[in-house]
């Protein structure tokens, strides 16, 4: 295996894999643009837990990904990072 990428094509290719990695995209999302954002800040994850009343582990374990916050502490994140909060729910098709 020469590097990330193609050990994730590789992966990819099995049907449950597959599937499990799309029903994680949104959460993977979420985490990758709040540290990026707070990188672009300058934050630590510390000095961000305490802008926005929290421990580091909680800001560790949302940009892990493996953690399920609620609506309250999005809009927390989200409003020490200057950004817009928006909940979008569509029919499926």
């Amino acid at each position: 295996m020469k590097n990330y990428s193609d050990f994730k094509k590789r992966l990819l290719k099995d049907k449950v894999v597959r599937r499990a990695y799309k029903q994680l995209e949104p959460e993977f999302a979420i985490a990758k643009i709040i540290i990026e954002k707070r990188l672009e800040k300058g934050l630590t994850q510390s000095e961000f837990a305490k802008k926005i009343g929290t421990k580091q582990s909680a800001i560790s374990r949302l940009e892990s990904g493996n953690y399920n916050p609620s609506l309250r502490f999005l809009e927390k994140v989200a409003d020490a990072l200057n950004l817009n909060f928006v909940i979008s729910l569509s029919a499926k098709i």
